[in-house]
């Protein structure tokens, strides 16, 4: 998408097109997926469609505010990283003025959006933006930061039952930290590409913090933990038979995800992060969504 964009004429579109890959929007696929199953659960059903829309268009938006957030926040980071020094802003490619700028639009869709559902999700819309911006500099402070991350998606399948249903069951506040421990899980497999880096800025992460490999196993506790938590809360929620084959088709799918990093090869960092935790939430999700409707 963002290739054709860029080959575009359009005045405007080339840059908006480096912009969305900057924050490399098409990786929405992450999130959007426990939105819809969340949206599904919280209807036992079909979910209003109108509703169901707005909660995509929040996520998105929520979703590029903090990648725009992360960029802008991350910049001299990333221009000391040789791994990313090619991201827009070291590179030049897109001024601070103008991520401020997306940063902002982005913000508002998301504040628009929520406005469209339950009122209470409007109050409590300037949470997950805190998050959003709070996340980068965790790592200047503590190894944990993974997890600040994991907060976001936390927020997730408990916001958009209360965003469509007004209430926030308790099995929806689990299936979060499941989707936290999971998002928490592959962010310190994506952080084992930058651990000697960020000893060397003195920024902190477990893998940083413990070495590679026992952040591997600290990954794989908290995907186990995931997949367990993802499990309880369908069980609280009362959901259905394929919901259940759906966190077991996750299991073995984060089980294929850890197998693909090793301590002394992590060439398929890239798979095991981009293509599997998308491929991971898809396929939960679909599970999911055919069981209610069913």
């Amino acid at each position: 998408m963002t290739n054709a964009m860029s080959n575009s004429g359009f005045p405007g579109w080339r840059r908006l097109a480096l912009f969305l890959e900057a924050i490399k929007f098409e990786h929405s696929v992450f999130a959007l997926p426990f939105a819809i199953l969340a949206a599904f659960m919280s209807a036992h059903g079909i979910p209003d469609w109108t509703g169901l829309l707005w909660v995509l268009i929040a996520m998105v938006g929520m979703r590029t505010f903090g990648m725009a957030a992360n960029r802008l926040i991350d910049a001299e980071i990333d221009y000391r990283n040789p791994r990313t020094t090619t991201r827009a802003i070291p590179a030049g490619t897109i001024s601070r003025k103008a991520m401020i700028g997306y940063m902002a639009v982005a913000g508002l869709v998301f504040i628009g959006a929520t406005s469209q559902l339950n009122s209470a999700t409007w109050v409590l819309a300037p949470i997950p933006l805190a998050v959003m911006i709070g996340y980068p500099y965790l790592k200047r402070f503590t190894w944990l930061a993974h997890f600040g991350m994991g907060a976001v998606y936390l927020i997730v399948p408990p916001a958009v039952s209360l965003a469509l249903t007004g209430t926030m069951p308790f099995g929806f506040v689990v299936i979060g930290i499941g989707s936290m421990a999971w998002v928490a899980g592959f962010d310190v497999l994506y952080a084992t590409a930058d651990f000697k880096v960020d000893r060397e800025q003195g920024l902190h992460s477990i893998p940083a913090r413990f070495g590679i490999p026992a952040s591997l196993v600290i990954s794989r506790l908290l995907h186990a933990t995931a997949v367990l938590l993802l499990a309880v809360g369908g069980v609280i929620l009362e959901a259905s038979a394929l919901y259940s084959f759906g966190v077991l088709a996750a299991a073995v799918l984060l089980a294929y995800e850890q197998s693909l990093v090793r301590s002394e090869n992590l060439s398929k960092l890239n798979m095991a992060f981009f293509t599997m935790n998308g491929v991971i939430a898809v396929v939960f999700g679909t599970f999911v969504v055919i069981g209610e409707v069913i």
